[in-house]
């Protein structure tokens, strides 16, 4: 799920990595171009185990691997006919604030549950009555990164997190861009994942023709990928349903 503390004018060429990691953690990789008229926090739900703590989540910073995605969709040629891609301030009363993280050119923190967001300032939050209206997050945490006003291109924000379903690689994809929840969104996304042992050759899943190590920075991804293995990718455009995608 991606969405916005307040309105967005406009947000697009949305990326996504996902990857199992040890002990039943998964990493998750995120990136987009944003146009915002002013400072807000983009919210990501992701399915932990309840109760967990608040240094549950790792973030890892790519300030210097800005081209993680640009890399990645290297490794899928194109044919020349193809362009469809393109390259805490205040907190409530008596609580504490939550732990702020410097990850690159933003902030961000882990919120474990839908109450804890009271601990934010009220800009970086969602109305109450939007979650209201997604009962299946009642269980989740949040990955909240704060943002700057402007048009930009933001470098990926990149995290690993405790998974309450170890079975099933996460990818946050409904949108609220609005601070409306719409049955049918617009999609402008491209997924990829390396897989811990799935077969995804008969699905609508390519997979690069090389390793990822033949066409990524392995040792500045950080942990992130598997250079021995194959990158798989999904592309999902126009309107589709407004849910999150698993694997």
């Amino acid at each position: 799920m991606c969405c916005f503390s307040r309105n967005v004018d406009k947000v697009a060429d949305t990326n996504i990595f996902a990857r199992a990691s040890k002990e039943g953690r998964q990493f998750l990789v995120y990136a987009m171009s944003l146009s915002a008229k002013e400072d807000l926090a983009m919210i990501l739900p992701i399915p932990v185990p309840k109760n967990s703590k608040e240094d549950a989540v790792r973030f890892i910073n790519l300030e210097k691997y800005e081209k993680f995605f640009t890399d990645m969709l290297a490794g899928f040629p194109q044919p020349k006919s193809d362009n469809s891609l393109s390259a805490g301030r205040g907190h409530a009363s008596g609580s504490v604030p939550l732990k702020v993280v410097e990850v690159g050119s933003f902030e961000a923190s882990f919120v474990p549950a839908i109450k804890d967001f009271a601990r934010l300032d009220e800009s970086f939050r969602l109305p109450n009555k939007v979650w209201d209206n997604l009962p299946q997050y009642k269980n989740y945490g949040f990955a909240v990164f704060k943002l700057k006003k402007g048009a930009k291109r933001i470098h990926p924000m990149a995290f690993e997190f405790p998974r309450a379903d170890d079975k099933h690689l996460f990818f946050p994809t409904v949108h609220i861009h609005d601070g409306k929840v719409h049955d049918k969104a617009d999609f402008d996304h491209v997924l990829y994942c390396q897989p811990s042992g799935e077969d995804l050759t008969r699905t609508k899943w390519e997979e690069s023709p090389q390793p990822a190590g033949m066409f990524m920075k392995v040792k500045e991804a950080q942990g992130l990928l598997v250079g021995d293995q194959h990158v798989y990718r999904l592309k999902m455009r126009g309107k589709l349903k407004n849910q999150d995608t698993l694997v």
